[in-house]
């Protein structure tokens, strides 16, 4: 269904819950062996235990991606374990604080792109090296469609993934030649506890007007994102690079 990721190494961050989950499933499904990193260490146990209930291989690890010690201690953790790296999900982020953008405070700014983009940029300083002694690989950050328009009261986090988006398409250059492919994923609103978290689902009316901003009428599931961040990593997908994909329901669409 994804293609041939048999025996290959995988980093998903923040891959405790949701999209991240979702998609350690989906890489073990597809063969991998996947380390899952994150602040989240009952919810990267939980998604490691699920993974070793089909039978695949996974290893929880702890990692705040915001911090570089954390993610330099995780990529050494990874070279000492299997000695390579194939490819990697940086996934971890937050919904930042919900506020017009004169309203937010500056540490809730900075925290918010401290781990929405600098600890993407982190993951990727570390993983792109590892990468290159093994061979070559494919990396997907976890963006939104917030990084392609606007979304009332979303300041940060829209300026987070806008971000991301830029640092996908130049990395992606960077390494185009050299046998890494690094694109994006741009999830719409997909059901996950961080929707929950953001209030938006707070009631039948609020859940039911989200709906409708999709032409589908319905929210997204994990497991359809996760599908298209496994498929950027196969070879199905080796002339795809510095994308940002929509997946959306038809959000951007109109």
């Amino acid at each position: 269904m994804y293609g041939d990721l048999t025996g290959k190494v995988v980093l998903v961050t923040g891959g405790g819950s949701g999209i991240g989950r979702a998609a350690a499933l989906a890489f073990a499904r597809a063969g991998s062996r996947v380390i899952i990193a994150g602040i989240d260490e009952k919810g990267g146990s939980e998604t490691a235990e699920l993974i070793h209930a089909e039978d695949s291989a996974a290893l929880s690890v702890h990692c705040d991606v915001s911090r570089e010690d954390d993610v330099r201690a995780l990529m050494e953790l990874v070279r000492d374990k299997f000695g390579m790296l194939h490819a990697a999900f940086n996934n971890a982020g937050i919904e930042g604080y919900q506020a017009p953008a004169a309203d937010i405070t500056v540490a809730a700014w900075r925290h918010t792109l401290d781990v929405n983009i600098t600890g993407a940029w982190l993951c990727m300083r570390y993983e792109i090296p590892l990468m290159l002694e093994s061979g070559g690989g494919a990396i997907v950050n976890c963006a939104s469609i917030l990084g392609i328009v606007g979304f009332a009261s979303s300041a940060a986090y829209a300026a987070s993934k806008h971000a991301l988006i830029g640092l996908t398409q130049t990395a992606a250059l960077d390494y185009a030649a050299k046998g890494i492919r690094i694109n994006a994923v741009c999830p719409g609103f997909i059901e996950t506890p961080m929707l929950e978290r953001a209030g938006v689902l707070s009631t039948p009316e609020a859940r039911q007007a989200l709906e409708a901003l999709h032409p589908m009428n319905r929210l997204g599931l994990p497991a359809e994102v996760a599908n298209a961040v496994v498929w950027l990593c196969t070879p199905g997908a080796s002339f795809v690079t510095g994308v940002a994909l929509p997946v959306d329901g038809g959000y951007l669409a109109r």
